[in-house]
């Protein structure tokens, strides 16, 4: 519950921790950090095996992000159906961060995107020439006419933007990209790319009500959650 508050929603740790406390569960600000970095990203992983198959046409942008005065890179795709497909976390903008993060998504998804677009950063035309050969790249920006354009993935970025203007910044590169993983796999369950019905049967999203979907997120954390604690 803890995690799912910390990545799902706009809170402090402190906010979590109080409002933990109005449930009788007495907990530091360091414990819900610590939760969120363990268990987040084995959350993200189980949520991985239930989202909808990843389209084969990839629209990549980078999503500025601060560490104090030091800049970082976050690296996010999304298909054609508006799913988000991976997020990596760089502190460099350049041809190698690039390419791991194709490598990653390649992996993750067991996809090969038929076509990539991007903006006109001048690392990407080898990152995909490279890990992606046989893709077609479009190189394109926010506003056309005609075409295609890189505002798919320009929309997908405002709850990320969101979240990271209320976490006050990243710690480290490792910290922060634990702790995106999960937002975006929390993120992805509440909109619906993630299949609820394999995991709350009695949910029919055709049907379903705000309030009831929202209920069946929490079921579907708790099965997770059960599922995680019987590997361990």
């Amino acid at each position: 519950m803890a995690v799912r508050w910390y990545c799902s929603l706009p809170l402090s740790a402190a906010q979590v921790v109080r409002l933990l406390a109005e449930r009788h569960i007495d907990v530091t600000v360091r414990t819900v950090l610590n939760w969120v970095q363990t268990f987040g990203p084995q959350l993200a992983t189980a949520l991985r095996t239930h989202r909808r198959r990843v389209g084969r046409k990839w629209t990549v942008d980078e999503v500025f992000c601060f560490r104090g005065p030091q800049k970082l890179y976050l690296y996010r795709a999304v298909d054609e159906h508006g799913q988000v497909i991976d997020v990596l976390l760089r502190d460099r903008r350049d041809r190698q961060s690039a390419e791991a993060f194709f490598r990653q998504a390649v992996t993750r998804t067991k996809v090969m995107p038929q076509a990539v677009i991007t903006d006109h950063h001048q690392p990407y035309v080898k990152a995909v020439a490279t890990v992606i050969p046989f893709a077609r790249h479009v190189r394109t920006g926010l506003h056309r006419r005609r075409g295609y354009t890189t505002q798919p993935v320009e929309r997908s970025h405002v709850p990320t933007r969101d979240r990271l203007r209320g976490a006050r910044g990243l710690r480290t590169v490792g910290t922060g990209q634990r702790f995106l993983e999960s937002f975006e796999a929390l993120h992805a369950l509440r909109r619906g790319t993630v299949k609820l019905r394999t995991l709350v049967p009695s949910y029919r999203p055709s049907q379903a009500s705000v309030h009831e979907t929202a209920r069946a997120v929490v079921m579907a954390m708790d099965v997770l959650g059960t599922q995680l604690k019987k590997a361990a």
